[in-house]
């Protein structure tokens, strides 16, 4: 297996996670939709790390490798890096409350409609910018 293998995995695995991200949308589930679009963010980016030879952080977030990397990385992806570090960054923080939440704050209770959309927005631009071209869902 090589390095381009993987990485289509990762986007594979990408891909699938932001399809099911409409079944939860739908359903109203709008903390698992934040929790899940880092997902989709975080293999999407590993995959461009690897297309790009590198082997990504066992971290959620990657935007320092990807910043450090940035000469390597294909051109819809550097053009985008500002805009694509800061969603992994945002997404990155909201991982554990949207699915932990904590003693004052029940995930089902605080993340809404805007914030699932605006996650599922993010995750689909990252995704379609780090594995390459629109996403038909």
């Amino acid at each position: 297996m090589s390095g381009e293998d993987l990485a289509e995995s990762y986007c594979r695995m990408a891909r699938s996670r932001l399809a099911g991200l409409e079944f939860y949308l739908a359903r109203g589930d709008h903390a698992i939709v934040v929790r899940e679009a880092q997902e989709c963010v975080e293999m999407a980016l590993k995959a461009a790390l690897r297309r790009a030879g590198i082997e990504p952080m066992k971290i959620h977030d990657v935007s320092r490798q990807l910043r450090e990397a940035q000469e390597r990385l294909h051109e819809p992806l550097r053009t985008s890096l500002d805009r694509i570090c800061a969603i992994s960054s945002r997404l990155r923080k909201e991982r554990e409350t949207s699915f932990y939440g904590d003693v004052d704050m029940v995930p089902t209770e605080t993340y809404g409609a805007d914030d699932a959309l605006s996650a599922f927005a993010d995750a689909k631009f990252v995704v379609e910018t780090a594995c390459g071209g629109p996403i038909k869902l």
